[in-house]
């Protein structure tokens, strides 16, 4: 698992890195073979093409980067949230009559388990998923049954309230960390016009009959560097979040 893990690291570095070096190398030698068929080719204004097509691709990848970026900001606040609602229940559950008091508190405790288990194997992350909604619902069955007890009906209210808010924050977070992500579309999109940008400065670079290798590998560190940032912010298990308030809550209430 751990060697997937690290190719899939190195593959999402060394493609976008080929994906802008190479085309670069493609135009550049293409370039070279034009000027010395047409040789007042320099006239041509390519510089203007060249720079119509870094603005297209600036827009792009500062469009996929806010895209991703906007989402680890809603992941980060969920997750707050979620630790922050878990926290009120169980201190709110001490207004609860026995036996309610103590499994309802146990079950927390479980749930907040689960999730810390998974800081150090992400493998387990479809057993806590279930287990996490069996817990979830089992709390709420316990609160649908304080409405046969005596309960007074506003601290039924504040323990329903809170409970339902860890429900929610649940939901919304499988949902923001499993199904939204940036779509492929995007990807392709993006991926298509670095090709053509890096095509296009190659070719001005074989024109002008100036270029220098080391230039070429410099560019393709920079994007492929971006192009990698913006994957990793897309994808959760690379950019996890501080479990540090998740940590404290087990502390507080163990």
């Amino acid at each position: 698992m751990k060697i997937r893990f690290a190719l899939r690291l190195v593959g999402m570095i060394i493609i976008p890195f080929l994906l802008v070096l190479a085309p670069m190398l493609i135009g550049q030698r293409y370039g070279i073979i034009q000027s010395e068929i047409v040789p007042d080719l320099q006239r041509v204004p390519v510089g203007s093409v060249t720079g119509a097509s870094f603005a297209l691709l600036a827009f792009l990848l500062a469009f996929t980067f806010q895209i991703a970026a906007n989402r680890f900001e809603a992941r980060k606040k969920l997750f707050l949230d979620e630790v922050t609602n878990i926290r009120t229940t169980y201190l709110r559950a001490e207004l609860l009559p026995e036996p309610f008091l103590t499994e309802i508190r146990k079950l927390i405790v479980e749930y907040v388990n689960l999730r810390i288990e998974l800081l150090g194997d992400l493998s387990q992350i479809g057993h806590a998923m279930s287990r996490s909604s069996q817990i979830l619902e089992s709390l709420w069955n316990k609160t649908t049954q304080l409405t046969k007890t005596d309960l007074s009906p506003a601290i039924f209210s504040l323990f329903a309230s809170s409970l339902n808010n860890v429900i929610d924050n649940y939901n919304h977070r499988i949902t923001w960390t499993m199904e939204y992500r940036i779509p492929p579309m995007i990807f392709w999109a993006l991926f298509f016009v670095t090709f053509f940008c890096m095509l296009v400065i190659g070719y001005q670079f074989g024109v002008s009959g100036k270029g220098d290798f080391w230039v070429f590998i410099l560019l393709a560190l920079i994007f492929a560097t971006v192009i990698f940032l913006i994957l990793v912010l897309d994808n959760p298990r690379l950019s996890r979040l501080n479990q540090k308030p998740l940590l404290t809550l087990r502390n507080q209430i163990k």
